[in-house]
């Protein structure tokens, strides 16, 4: 019987995520990213392996003492509806909370999925105004997706937020 092993990413699991990420962005499933933006966010992953072979990943990506973002999450779709997914989910959400983390969001179209480990759609920006102010001050994509900046409507996937309180 095989095993299934959940670790963090190396740089070498790159080329495997890229993979992954061309597998859904075409679709609009997952945003698409630079290869070296990959390798900058490679502490953030953790990778999902069958048989040492890597079959998914995902992402935590701190933005505020209590809040991060999950990204990136997905498997190869031979092995979605298997668990897997949501094995990755659950070692992403522990992973935040080890960080310190109290709110995790999410951007996507899986609302049941994320529905099932206790996300619920967000609407405005769960944030107080001063840290809202900070936030504004970041590059990251993600973080003005979280705040619903016109700036990004025009690559705005048409996703849904949904945040969980850990």
């Amino acid at each position: 019987m095989s095993e299934l092993k959940i670790r963090p990413a190396k740089t070498t699991d790159v080329l495997s995520i890229r993979k992954l990420v061309d597998t859904y962005a075409p679709e609009r499933r997952l945003l698409s990213k630079a290869t070296v933006t990959l390798y900058e966010a490679v502490p953030d992953f953790l990778v999902i392996e069958k048989d040492g072979q890597i079959i998914g990943a995902g992402a935590v990506h701190v933005l505020w003492e209590d809040l991060a973002e999950v990204r990136t999450v997905a498997v190869f779709p031979e092995f979605k509806n298997k668990g897997i997914g949501s094995q990755l989910l659950e070692a992403l959400l522990l992973k935040a909370k080890d960080l310190g983390v109290k709110r995790v969001f999410c951007l996507t179209f899986e609302t049941k999925f994320f529905t099932k480990h206790g996300f619920e759609e967000i609407e405005g920006t769960p944030v107080e105004p001063e840290i809202y102010q900070q936030l504004l001050e970041s590059y990251d994509v993600g973080v003005a997706e979280f705040l619903d900046l016109d700036k990004v409507k025009p690559n705005t996937l048409g996703n849904t937020r949904m945040i969980k309180h850990l």
